[in-house]
């Protein structure tokens, strides 16, 4: 058994009501249903996310990828727009692609819209294993091209659109990044892989570390890779838009903001596909944070450590933004 890399003393209160609060029934194929029934119930409604806060939001249904239904999406924008074209963010949610909603992921929407004027769509994917990938990620991408062919109507500037999210969201930014260069769709100014879920084959030796305890564990992991690769998982031939760690080839792509707890399971792939897109002459800023747990940051906000992942994170979006204070 692998000796796991101990918790940041700060995030151990955190990272406990974070499990206490999540994951009341253990992830396996059987309880996929339950979990999801469970997380409704503790993902706040968009009206109670938006109450008080200087944003205005609406649900818009919206052409799916081909031969695939419809998807639904959620607008964040701030109260008071900005005279010229603002940046925009693709938000896409958490919860291994088998649980969650996009309201999972709308309070960050939400606060970039306050500070920062950013216009964000949530998207609603399909989720696994009644979908198998890669119908997470053609949701995604769909909306991707949905909001550079909107821009006006939308009132972003499609050249500062970054695709963004935590854990699969993360994953899935990946993909849709894989998919935009690979298309040649809209062109993204960037990627942010919080946390990312990126490989199916789960063998890293952090993915050994965190077995059976932790915010997303080994086992939890294998769960969902199973429900979204199915029969594929493990095949070389598995594509990179349901596994991006299984992508060839790493050019090309949008820049890339990685970050990750040292203490859980992903990462060592989060890490490997740093290093894969600097050894292609591509742009990466990694961040590898002691101690941290799976997003910790969002679960243990007062921690010193959380405090500066999220100015890291603040910085990199300002960059890539171009965000003025």
């Amino acid at each position: 058994m692998s000796i796991p890399v101990p918790y940041d003393p700060e995030l151990v209160a955190g990272l406990d009501a974070f499990v206490d609060l999540v994951e009341i029934i253990p992830l396996r194929a059987d309880t996929i249903h339950a979990n999801r029934d469970h997380f409704a119930t503790i993902i706040p409604p968009m009206d109670v996310q938006a109450a008080g806060r200087a944003v205005s939001w609406d649900d818009r249904l919206i052409p799916g990828p081909a031969g695939a239904p419809d998807v639904e999406i959620t607008i964040v924008r701030p109260a008071r727009p900005s005279s010229g074209p603002a940046p925009a963010v693709l938000s896409i949610h958490g919860g291994g692609m088998v649980l969650g909603t996009r309201f999972f992921g709308t309070g960050e929407l939400i606060d970039l819209a306050e500070r920062h004027g950013v216009v964000g769509v949530a998207v609603e994917y399909r989720l696994a294993p009644e979908h198998p990938g890669p119908a997470q990620a053609e949701d995604c991408y769909a909306a991707l091209e949905w909001m550079a062919a909107h821009a006006d109507e939308l009132g972003i500037d499609p050249e500062r659109i970054i695709a963004s999210g935590m854990s699969a969201g993360g994953g899935l930014s990946a993909a849709v990044a894989l998919l935009s260069r690979d298309r040649g769709g809209p062109r993204l100014a960037g990627q942010l892989l919080g946390c990312p879920m990126l490989d199916d084959r789960n063998e890293t030796v952090s993915s050994r570390q965190y077995d059976g305890f932790g915010a997303w564990d080994r086992n939890n992991n294998d769960t969902a890779w199973d429900a979204i690769a199915g029969a594929d998982r493990f095949s070389d031939d598995l594509s990179a838009y349901v596994a991006p760690a299984r992508a060839r080839d790493l050019s090309g792509l949008a820049p890339a903001f990685i970050e990750v707890g040292a203490a859980e399971t992903f990462r060592d792939e989060a890490v490997d596909y740093a290093l894969r897109i600097w050894a292609t002459g591509g742009q990466a800023e990694l961040h590898v944070w002691a101690g941290g747990y799976h997003g910790f940051a969002g679960f243990s906000p007062d921690a010193e450590v959380s405090k500066a992942a999220v100015a890291a994170r603040e910085s990199w979006l300002r960059r890539v933004l171009r965000l003025g204070g």
